[in-house]
């Protein structure tokens, strides 16, 4: 395979897009399990569909970039999981693309191949759960695009006012995945260490990064919505760990391959060096911050999963081609890529439909949405659920903001507290909903505060469940 994209032709780029349709038909064409995240990403989009507005209310912490694409989505298809797969399949089109273009036009690379985009297209196939629109595949895209600006200010003697363009990307990116936000000292260590910038140029890129964030904040200012902002979105990425969802078998397995072959290319340039002009090693060195900031990433993400490091493929892909470079021997090289294709896509596999019996590696269990506490006749009603599992919601509609329970802790923890209570009986009296799923035992003490919400439901056989009577 590896000989197939050895050159570089025009034609291929059909090849390359050819091969990531046949990885991902099979799937596409079946049922996939759906995710919680899935869930989570399509109500919110749902929500702001019927007029509600994120973080006042809507509580949770997506981003706000990102809430806007799934309005979008849902505005044109419903409720619906393959809208996200198929939107997810060209966004990854569009960095396969874009990785192999930039790396090749600007001779990151000794010579020019389509192994870039090869290996990209390969590493986007971490586990099934890459193939849904994440917030971070989304965010990685812009990364890109900053990256290919700083790519042609390397090229030049001096950096240009093109350097706001960097600052912009990144901000557009903290606004589809906030922890997306550390990009800018990347891109400002970048800056510093390998270009001739300016103090003024380097004030354009902050400017530029800040730009986007400011007109968000500007609008839930003139929407009187800057607290609400405040507190689900900026704040939350701190504190706010949405799902306990860490498979870490899972999670290891799927970054072994990608992490091996990207450190094995690293060290590789070490006996490699004299092959490369300054401005490759630059790039070298910029891919290496890159990687540090994304590691450095980790430490906010809202949940551990292998979609939540797609953020680490482009700087794996990029020194994963320099050991399948640097092979003295071809067939070697053949041989090990074909090794890490059949056993990623082995693992991919294995993860969605579960080709091992009884093997639960690659599964991801504790992503899936599980069966609804709710009998199987209660649908298209309005619930409340208390809690992390979101799965009675599958075929039903939020009520009240409280859709992220840690966001929703704010007053459902704190019924001491007389301002959370007339908060909660506020949202009940505006948005009531027609079944309680109490997972965190606060309903029997919400009702304790406010007997007027007592009167009106009752408990049914169900455990943990109240009817609206």
């Amino acid at each position: 395979m590896l000989r197939f994209f050895r050159s570089y032709y025009p034609y291929l780029y059909v090849s390359l897009l050819g091969l990531l349709l046949l990885i991902r038909l099979p799937l596409l064409l079946n049922s996939l399990p759906l995710l919680i995240p899935e869930l989570n990403w399509m109500l919110v989009g749902e929500q702001i569909s019927q007029g509600d507005l994120l973080y006042r209310d809507i509580w949770d912490s997506v981003s706000p970039l990102s809430a806007i694409v799934y309005w979008g989505l849902d505005t044109l298809f419903g409720r619906s999981s393959i809208a996200l797969h198929g939107a997810a399949t060209l966004v990854s089109v569009f960095q396969i693309v874009y990785f192999n273009y930039v790396t090749n036009t600007r001779d990151v690379y000794s010579d020019r191949s389509f192994w870039p985009g090869l290996v990209y297209m390969l590493f986007l196939h971490l586990s099934f759960d890459c193939l849904t629109l994440s917030p971070m595949l989304m965010s990685t895209s812009l990364l890109l695009l900053a990256f290919g600006t700083l790519v042609k200010q390397m090229e030049r003697r001096g950096a240009t006012d093109e350097v706001f363009e960097v600052g912009f990307y990144i901000g557009l990116a903290a606004l589809f995945y906030l922890p997306s936000v550390l990009y800018i000292l990347w891109a400002a260590l970048a800056l510093l260490l390998y270009t001739g910038a300016t103090f003024r140029q380097h004030s354009l890129s902050l400017f530029g990064f800040l730009f986007p964030i400011a007109v968000t904040i500007l609008f839930y200012y003139l929407n009187d919505s800057l607290d609400d902002f405040n507190r689900n979105l900026l704040a939350s990425v701190f504190r706010v760990r949405q799902y306990s969802l860490s498979d870490v078998q899972s999670l290891l397995a799927s970054l072994l391959i990608p992490l091996g072959l990207g450190v094995l290319g690293f060290l590789s340039l070490f006996n490699t060096t004299s092959r490369y002009v300054n401005f490759q090693q630059r790039i070298q060195q910029i891919m290496m911050l890159w990687f540090v900031t994304a590691v450095l990433t980790t430490a906010l993400m809202p949940f551990l999963a292998p979609m939540s490091f797609l953020s680490f493929v482009p700087p794996m892909a990029y020194f994963a081609v320099f050991y399948f470079e640097n092979v003295r021997k071809a067939w070697l090289s053949e041989l090990g890529f074909s090794l890490a294709f059949g056993l990623m896509l082995l693992l991919f596999y294995q993860g969605a439909l579960g080709l091992i019996p009884g093997a639960e590696l690659g599964r991801l269990s504790n992503l899936q949405v599980r069966p609804s506490p709710l009998p199987d006749n209660i649908r298209n009603q309005r619930v409340l659920i208390i809690g992390e599992d979101l799965s009675a919601y599958r075929y039903n509609r939020p009520a009240t903001p409280y859709l992220n329970w840690d966001l929703a802790k704010y007053d459902l923890r704190n019924l001491d507290n007389y301002e959370a209570v007339i908060n909660v009986f506020d949202h009940f009296r505006l948005d009531p909903p027609d079944y309680i799923i109490d997972r965190e035992n606060v309903v029997e003490k919400l009702f304790q505060r406010a007997p007027a919400l007592a009167a009106q439901y009752e408990k049914t056989a169900s455990p943990g469940v109240y009817k609206r009577k």
